[in-house]
C-alpha cells in the first residue's frame, strides 16, 4: 500500500506531462501557421530561459561534477536540439495526429535502452501492460480521418520516429543525472542550451523573421514555453527521479488519446465506437504496467 501512495504522485507528473505534451503538437501547428519553425522554436526556448532566471537562486549551490558535463551535454543535445528539429520537420509535413502515432514507439525504445543501460528489470505484467498500450494508441490514431495538412506523412513520420530516438536519449541521460541533480536545474539547463543553440539559426536567410507578432501563434509560442517546456519537462524529469525510465515512458502512449480529446474540444472532431475502445485499451495498459489493478507476476530481467 505504501508503494502505491508513493507512486502516486509521480504518476500524476508523468499524466500530467502527457496531456501538455499532447496539446503541444497543436499548438506547434498553430504557430508554424504564420511563423518560420526556428522562430517558434527559439521563442520558445527563450521564453522558458527568461521564466528560469527566477530560479537561479535556487541553483546557486548546486555543483556539477566534472565527469558529469558530458552526460549533461549530451541530454541537452538530444532534447531539445536534435528533437526539436526533427520534431519541427515532422509537423510540417505530416499531421499531429499521424505524429502521435509515432510516439506510441518510445515506450519500447526506452524499454531496451533501460535494460541495456541502467540494469532496470520488469515483469511479464510490465511488458504486457506496454504492448496494450501501444497496440491502443496506435489504434486510436489510425482509427479517425486526419483533417490537417499533411503534404509528406512518410517523410513526416520518419523525423518523428528520428525524434522519438532522441528521447530514448534524453530519458536515459536524465535518469541517471536526476539521481545527483533537481530536475528543475535540468530542465532549466535544457532551456539555456536549447535557447543558445536555436538563436543563430534566426540569421539564417531561409528563415524570415515575422514583420509584426500575431495574437494567436505568439500565444502558442509563450504556452510551449511555460506550459511545456517548463511544467511538462519539469513534471517528466521529477517523475524519472522516482520511477524507473521503462515503466515511466509507458505512460507515453496517453499523447494520442489526449491529442484526439484536444481535438474534440477545441475542432468538434468525434469520436468513432471504434476509438473509444481503443482509448480505453490505452488506460488499461497504462495501469496493468504500473500495477494499479492489483495483478502481479513473477520480476524478468528486461
Amino acid at each position: 500500500m505504501k508503494e502505491h501512495h508513493s507512486q502516486f504522485l509521480p504518476a500524476l507528473c508523468l499524466v500530467l506531462a502527457m496531456f501538455l505534451w499532447a496539446s503541444s503538437f497543436i499548438a506547434l501547428k498553430v504557430a508554424f501557421l504564420d511563423y518560420h519553425p526556428m522562430v517558434v522554436i527559439f521563442g520558445r526556448m527563450a521564453v522558458a530561459s527568461l521564466a528560469f532566471l527566477f530560479f537561479l537562486p535556487r541553483f546557486r549551490n548546486i555543483r556539477i561534477r566534472r565527469r558529469d558535463w558530458k552526460l549533461l551535454g549530451l541530454m541537452a543535445l538530444s532534447e531539445p536540439c536534435l528533437y526539436f528539429i526533427f520534431e519541427a520537420h515532422a509537423l510540417k509535413n505530416t499531421s499531429a495526429s499521424q505524429a502521435s502515432v509515432i510516439t506510441t514507439m518510445l515506450p519500447l525504445l526506452i524499454s531496451v535502452a533501460s535494460a541495456l543501460f541502467l540494469a532496470e528489470k520488469f515483469s511479464l505484467q510490465n511488458l504486457l501492460g506496454l504492448f496494450l498500450a501501444m497496440a491502443g494508441g496506435i489504434t486510436l490514431s489510425l482509427g479517425g480521418t486526419a483533417t490537417e495538412h499533411s503534404p509528406a506523412p512518410l517523410l513526416g513520420n520518419f523525423y518523428e520516429f528520428l525524434a522519438m530516438v532522441c528521447a530514448t536519449v534524453y530519458t536515459i541521460s536524465v535518469k541517471r543525472l536526476t539521481s545527483r541533480y533537481p530536475a528543475l536545474f535540468l530542465t532549466a539547463v535544457q532551456a539555456w542550451v536549447g535557447a543558445v543553440f536555436f538563436g543563430p539559426f534566426l540569421f539564417f536567410p531561409q528563415v524570415p523573421l515575422p514583420e509584426s507578432l500575431l495574437l494567436l501563434p505568439t500565444t502558442a509560442i509563450i504556452y510551449l514555453g511555460l506550459a511545456v517546456t517548463i511544467l511538462a519537462y519539469g513534471s517528466y524529469n521529477f517523475a524519472l527521479s522516482s520511477m524507473d525510465a521503462g515503466k515511466a515512458s509507458i505512460y507515453v502512449n496517453l499523447i494520442p488519446l489526449f491529442t484526439m480529446l484536444l481535438g474534440w474540444l477545441i475542432f468538434r472532431e468525434s469520436f468513432t465506437p471504434f476509438q473509444y475502445l481503443a482509448g480505453l485499451l490505452i488506460f488499461f495498459g497504462v495501469g496493468l504496467s504500473q500495477s494499479f489493478w492489483g495483478l502481479g507476476s513473477k520480476k524478468m530481467q528486461g
